[in-house]
């Protein structure tokens, strides 16, 4: 393993929500930059605004760098995206806000693609004060998607659950018809691998949500369990994936089953964030299946305490020892696989290289 410390690169998010609040609390901890190079994306106005607002941050001091590549690994490095005149207004949707915030996005991934940072923490954004020409997504995960061209994970991890989704920013009357088998499939291959890369599982198990209550109930409330959700687990089984469903997502939560399986894989946005967010208030938004690791907390802008001391840092830092820990877990992967040993098929009377099996190593 490199000497060289994990340089983690921080957008700072909508200027009027919490996002500066919560990396400066954060980084104000000494010990942070014992564990990492932090590149804050952002603008030393903002930075100076909210700190000047905080009596609890004690010295908090950066260093101002024109590139990534200049950064101080002893010290807190920050980047100015913008020479504009930045407008702050805390808890108000504002263009200069969602500007601001999606240029550090920019400049962030530019950054990562260049092999400048490792790793990418992002502040929380307003989806709708972010839309322009260039930036019309409905979310990070999509931005990164398009950013690195693949299919990517929406993932909310903590120590005592992780849920992965089937959909994601999509309207609710849309989900059943966004929902089938071969998209399942999907999503419970991709979870599978990134928990054994991303997270060191061996071979996770994955509980899969119904999409019906009562999981439809034998096909009185809905018979996309028995038509399209039983049918994908059937396929992912054979395929190698070990998942096991469909639950009732009440039931699964409520009798804490969840505790039994590595993820859970809900059908869609809120039937898995709405539990998860309840039980685990510090946990972490990951993009999973994406060559960029990236991490995010999993509130937003919270416009309603913005720039009152109130926001609790907790879900950033914990975002910044994911993205860390996922650098590692990714490392040491690529590492044990790069030149695995070749497996002899005795029927065959030949060696088998990994690249013959059926369940294929993703290159990260």
């Amino acid at each position: 393993m490199s000497e060289q410390k994990i340089r983690v690169g921080i957008t700072l998010g909508d200027t009027n929500g919490v996002g500066c609040e919560v990396i400066i609390k954060t980084l104000a901890d000494n010990r942070m930059c014992e564990l990492c190079t932090p590149i804050i994306y952002g603008s030393a106005k903002v930075i100076s605004f909210y700190k000047n607002k905080m009596s609890n941050v004690g010295d908090f001091q950066y260093n101002l760098i024109s590139s990534a590549s200049e950064a101080n690994a002893k010290k807190i490095n920050l980047i100015n995206v913008t020479t504009e005149d930045i407008k702050i207004e805390p808890g108000v949707v504002s263009r200069s806000g969602g500007d601001m915030a999606a240029k550090a996005l920019a400049r962030s991934s530019s950054d990562y693609k260049a092999g400048l940072i490792d790793v990418i923490v992002t502040a929380p954004i307003n989806k709708e004060s972010v839309q322009s020409d260039s930036f019309n997504f409905t979310g990070h995960t999509e931005y990164f998607a398009h950013e690195f061209e693949g299919e990517p994970l929406m993932l909310m991890c903590s120590d005592l659950l992780k849920v992965g989704l089937v959909t994601m920013h999509i309207p609710v009357s849309q989900v059943s018809s966004q929902i089938t088998s071969e998209k399942i499939v999907s999503k419970l291959k991709q979870l599978r691998q990134t928990l054994i890369s991303d997270f060191s599982i061996v071979e996770p198990r994955i509980a899969v949500l119904a999409l019906n209550p009562h999981s439809g109930d034998g096909g009185l409330l809905g018979g996309e369990e028995n038509t399209v959700i039983r049918p994908a687990i059937e396929t992912a089984s054979k395929d190698g994936v070990l998942a096991f469903g469909p639950f009732a997502a009440d039931g699964l939560f409520a009798s804490r089953s969840y505790t039994k399986f590595d993820a859970v894989l809900a059908m869609y946005h809120d039937q898995g964030l709405a539990p998860f967010k309840a039980l685990t208030p510090e946990g972490v938004n990951v993009t999973g299946s994406l060559k960029v690791i990236r991490t995010s907390p999993d509130h937003g802008v919270a416009y309603d305490i913005a720039g009152q001391n109130k926001a609790d840092e907790s879900s950033m830092r914990e975002a910044i020892y994911m993205a860390i820990d996922i650098f590692r877990s990714r490392k040491k992967y690529t590492e044990m696989t790069r030149n695995p040993l070749r497996r002899y098929e005795r029927e065959k009377g030949r060696d088998v290289s990994v690249k013959d099996l059926p369940d294929p190593v993703i290159n990260l």
